[in-house]
């Protein structure tokens, strides 16, 4: 493969936006075992929170899916590849990226996390408010408790 389209297709992975109309892979090989993708996002994407009993299983399959992705873009970057191979580690990086997003847009199944989570943005802001309101918020005090 020439290098202009080594360049091509590693702009195509990066884009921001690549996921829009891109499909789940069916099937992917990820870590030397096969994972019906396609199935496991939806059956996940279903349910309204994630069981904590199926949290474990989600939290790993979306590590192993980011060590995938890395993988194969490491080699579209680096390796000794056709360009038809390419096209397909493009469309397999898009479709790993797109199961991701679908994983990682699932809302939290913790409600005490969550809630910790909203108790700690609720003091923020309300501190940043108190110094602002005080007056003692300078350019070198921004986005510091």
């Amino acid at each position: 493969m020439k290098e202009y389209e080594r360049k091509q297709l590693l702009e195509r992975v990066e884009r921001e936006g690549a996921t829009v109309g891109a499909t789940i892979p069916e099937t992917i090989d990820v870590q030397g075992e096969e994972l019906n993708l396609r199935e496991f996002v939806f059956e996940i994407k279903r349910r309204d929170t994630i069981p904590a009993g199926e949290r474990d299983r989600v939290d790993e399959a979306k590590k192993n899916l980011r060590r995938e992705r890395l993988q194969r873009r490491q080699r579209l970057e680096e390796g000794d590849i056709t360009y038809d191979e390419g096209e397909d580690l493009v469309a397999a990086v898009v479709g790993i990226d797109r199961a991701l997003n679908a994983l990682e847009s699932l809302g939290p199944t913790d409600l005490e996390r969550e809630s910790e989570a909203q108790e700690a943005a609720d003091q923020k802001r309300w501190v940043s408010f108190l110094k602002q309101a005080l007056g003692r918020e300078d350019a070198s005090s921004r986005g510091r408790l």
